[in-house]
């Protein structure tokens, strides 16, 4: 393993609906780079889960939401070219509303836009690890409430 944090670093990820689609995110940096994922980072020090969630939607996307509620947890695991671990995300997921805007790729992303659930799904959309399910499950939630 090469020289990194000792603990993992605690980060939220946003999850958004609106019109049965959900936001997802182009990341432009490790770990993902390339792939799509929710708006998301790291948590900074005296923020809690759902105000770094929407500090961190509305600054990779122009998307203002608020949050409902926190739903689960994914580990995500940034690897160096040689295999070592550099450092290790856990991405706390909370369900959010969409209010107002239309995603642009802003801060950290490369691309932002709406997605059907079936697109998730689609082997040429090059997904982040667990995205399709914590977005399923989400779905599920958001149904249920």
């Amino acid at each position: 393993m090469t020289e990194g944090p000792q603990r993992p670093i605690a980060a939220t990820i946003a999850v958004v609906f609106r019109e049965g689609q959900v936001l997802l995110v182009r990341r432009a940096n490790p770990p993902d780079a390339g792939r799509w994922g929710f708006p998301g980072g790291k948590i900074e020090t005296g923020e809690t889960i759902e105000q770094a969630a929407i500090r961190e939607l509305y600054e990779e996307t122009a998307i203002r939401g608020e949050a409902l509620q926190t739903f689960t947890a994914v580990d995500a695991f940034d690897y160096d070219d040689d295999g070592g671990l550099r450092r290790h995300f856990i991405l706390i997921a909370v369900l959010c509303r969409w209010c107002s805007g239309e995603p642009v790729a802003g801060d950290d992303a490369l691309e932002a836009r709406w997605f059907d659930l079936a697109e998730l799904k689609d082997a040429n959309v090059a997904l982040s690890l667990n995205v399709s399910e914590v977005a399923w499950q989400a779905t599920a939630m958001s149904r249920a409430s």
